[in-house]
């Protein structure tokens, strides 16, 4: 009897729970209706409220990706004003192309006997490249090359610190004077070159070194910006009345910067020595001119050392002189660095000087990176060229069936002592040393040959043609000398002027830097400069302007009392025509 109930029980007791169950979805469902029941507004509200929350979610997403682009865009190309106590040191290369580092970096292995692996501190630097193009011309001069640097903007070639229509543009130098930072100049060349000059002063067209030297030394509108000055190009500080004078005017602008500026003055490198050797401090405001016009080439000063400082040695007592200046401020310094004759060698188609002149912008680059890490001071260190001079070929075909090897020769430019210019300026010597007396043509072969072309080219193969033209037109020996020496190392040159090649930028990194990484052009290198200081360069052009016109009108009335024309136009209608005739194309 219980076997045959027990089935009957559970068959009730699934029945009973499937009711149970359709009980409850039953009542799951009323209480469903019952809810939509409730809900008020027609049906498509629900599927808006959806769109509006998915649209919102879409939105708000675009804007964090937005936000985060903008702010890595920002974190790499721009930077809020910084704050806190810096230095900043500008090299400038002139004319110093990639391939000039390539011959370099070669030349170095070869004379060391390095690896191959073995660079230069300059390649281990490398930032990135400059488009180096000028207002008026694909190819730069250095004026305008200068220019983009010292106002961040692009101007005509022969501007110094000029913009298109003539009027003066702040610079770097200027406004982080203004802003309490001490300032500095130093060069192997003339200081009143175009790349010093850009800093410092405010022309027309860069050949009035006249005026340029007395704006440097703070006879100008914004009166004394730089606070140490050492390079070259004494001969436009003293009257035309002094020997070793190129001015055009008796001023003495070494006097009236001592007397009127304050400046302490040396010309010698015994005076340059006290300085360096750390015997006496260095007294700001300081000029040094250490030659009539240019340094020598390192090629001809290392065995001038005891006339000449190097740029290395200039380099590191101006650093230490304006950090000493400065260890009770609450500023750092500024520093213009050019390692200037590179492209001078490059004009001259000189590849023996200019391996020797980039080999010495390599040591003074690393003295800087010295200085930085063993100062307390936040520093950055940035280098570039204004331009590419010579249009230099590490390569050159010299026969109908070349190539049969790739090759060149750094072992040719190893056996020379001397520069093109100061063999020329030796042939120059001699024949002048000879005129009363006379001299055969066959005699001054023999001179050239044995006292120049081997003994300083280090070339025992100069055929009698190459002699012989250099016999018949000695004002072209610079010229003929460099031809000699280049064939031989195989090198090759477009030009005797600039070219339009990119040139690389180069850095110790640091804040901001990333602004300048990769290909940019000339003008963002001046960008950064003004950034990294914090400078207001707009308020010193400003300055600048004011006084430019009140000068002008000056300078107006003055014609009208002579009778002369005061018209402006007419007046840079004038140096319009110089930039056209002069300026183009000069290094």
């Amino acid at each position: 009897m219980a076997s045959a109930t027990t089935p009957l029980l559970a068959d009730d007791r699934r029945n009973s729970a499937a009711d149970s169950d359709r009980l409850a979805d039953s009542e799951d469902n009323a209480l469903r209706d019952r809810a939509l029941s409730n809900r008020t507004g027609p049906s498509w509200v629900p599927r808006l409220r959806e769109v509006l929350l998915f649209a919102w979610a879409l939105l708000a997403t675009a804007g964090v990706l937005i936000m985060a682009v903008w702010m890595s865009h920002k974190s790499q190309t721009g930077y809020s004003k910084p704050s806190g106590k810096r230095n900043l040191i500008f090299m400038v290369s002139d004319g110093m192309g990639p391939a000039s580092l390539s011959m370099t970096r070669s030349f170095r292995q070869y004379t060391e006997g390095l690896d191959h692996g073995d660079t230069l501190t300059l390649d281990k630097h490398f930032w990135g490249s400059s488009r180096t193009r000028s207002a008026s011309s694909f190819i730069t001069d250095s004026a305008a090359g200068a220019t983009a640097f010292s106002c961040a903007q692009k101007s005509y070639n022969g501007a110094i610190s000029m913009l298109p229509d003539h009027t003066p543009c702040g610079t770097v130098l200027e406004a982080a004077k203004r802003a309490g930072y001490m300032t500095g100049l130093v060069v192997t060349t003339d200081i009143t070159d175009a790349t010093p000059a850009c800093f410092s002063s405010h022309v027309d067209v860069r050949t009035q070194n006249d005026e340029i030297a007395l704006q440097q030394v703070g006879d100008g509108a914004l009166e004394r910006v730089v606070d140490l000055m050492l390079g070259g190009g004494r001969c436009h500080f003293l009257p035309n009345t002094t020997h070793g004078s190129c001015r055009a005017d008796d001023v003495d602008v070494v006097s009236m910067a001592k007397e009127k500026y304050g400046w302490t003055y040396t010309d010698n490198r015994a005076g340059f020595d006290e300085l360096w050797e750390g015997k006496l401090e260095v007294p700001l405001p300081m000029l040094g001119l250490f030659a009539s016009t240019d340094v020598p080439f390192e090629l001809d000063r290392r065995n001038m050392n005891d006339i000449y400082p190097s740029l290395s040695e200039m380099a590191t007592t101006a650093l230490r002189a304006l950090e000493k200046a400065t260890q009770d401020s609450d500023q750092g310094f500024f520093l213009m660095i050019e390692g200037s004759r590179i492209d001078h060698a490059g004009h001259y188609n000189d590849p023996a000087a200019q391996v020797h002149e980039v080999l010495e912008y390599d040591k003074t680059f690393q003295a800087v990176l010295d200085f930085l890490d063993e100062s307390k001071t936040e520093g950055v260190l940035v280098a570039t060229s204004d331009h590419e001079t010579g249009g230099l070929s590490v390569a050159k075909q010299l026969r109908s069936d070349y190539p049969q090897q790739y090759l060149w020769y750094p072992g040719v430019l190893a056996n020379a002592s001397s520069s093109t210019e100061y063999l020329a300026f030796k042939l120059y010597e001699h024949i002048a040393s000879t005129a009363k007396n006379g001299t055969s043509k066959k005699g001054l072969k023999v001179y050239i040959n044995d006292e120049l072309v081997k003994a300083g080219l280090g070339v025992h193969d100069a055929t009698d043609t190459e002699l012989a033209e250099i016999v018949s037109t000695p004002a072209k020996a610079q010229d003929l000398f460099a031809k000699i020496i280049s064939q031989r190392a195989e090198i090759g040159w477009s030009s005797h002027g600039h070219s339009a090649v990119d040139v690389n930028i180069y850095s110790s990194g640091g804040s901001g830097t990333d602004a300048i990484r990769g290909n940019v052009e000339n003008t963002e290198v001046g960008d950064f400069l003004r950034e990294y200081i914090g400078v207001d360069v707009e308020a010193v052009t400003k300055e600048l302007r004011k006084k430019y016109q009140r000068r002008s009108k000056t300078s107006a009335l003055k014609l009208d009392a002579t009778g002369e024309s005061s018209s402006s136009e007419d007046h840079w209608a004038a140096h319009e025509d110089l930039v056209m005739r002069q300026a183009d194309g000069t290094h």
